[in-house]
């Protein structure tokens, strides 16, 4: 039994590295076509598409922005984050903070959620990956 904060940290670190990190199998059937001319831009109805189609109450990434934020701020606040969007495309670099993501233990909801032995403790819960908003956007506009 593992008693000691160190101990602990250790532990939940090995099991979300085994948790985040096992490959799939894919058959690498992808096939894309490179575009060589400039990006084009976003228009503000993808954005507006996207932040409809976006799940609401979701845990905010590393900046602490979050749908809503965006949503209920109406027009200025959609024409701000499609000129940050745009620019983004146009310099072809995506913020650093936008880079990471967070990953959170999550309990399942079934099994012990704390008990003696910590390898069945461990069992129970799951990783949850907080994104960047402006991430999550820019993928959704790119989907449709």
């Amino acid at each position: 039994m593992i008693v000691d904060e160190k101990g602990i940290k250790d532990s939940w670190k090995e099991y979300m590295e085994k948790l985040m990190n096992v490959e799939n199998e894919w058959d690498h059937g992808i096939s894309v076509t490179v575009k060589e001319e400039p990006a084009d831009c976003i228009r503000i109805d993808e954005v507006v598409a996207a932040l409809k189609k976006m799940k609401r109450h979701k845990a905010p990434g590393l900046s602490g922005l979050v749908e809503e934020t965006i949503q209920t701020t109406g027009d200025i606040g959609t024409q701000w984050i499609l000129d940050l969007c745009n620019g983004i495309v146009k310099e072809g670099c995506i913020p650093e903070d936008w880079q990471s993501s967070m990953v959170l233990p999550i309990y399942k909801g079934k099994g012990i959620q704390w008990c003696v032995d910590l390898t069945e403790e461990l069992n129970c819960w799951t990783g949850s990956s907080k994104t960047e908003f402006g991430s999550r956007l820019i993928y959704t506009v790119s989907q449709n």
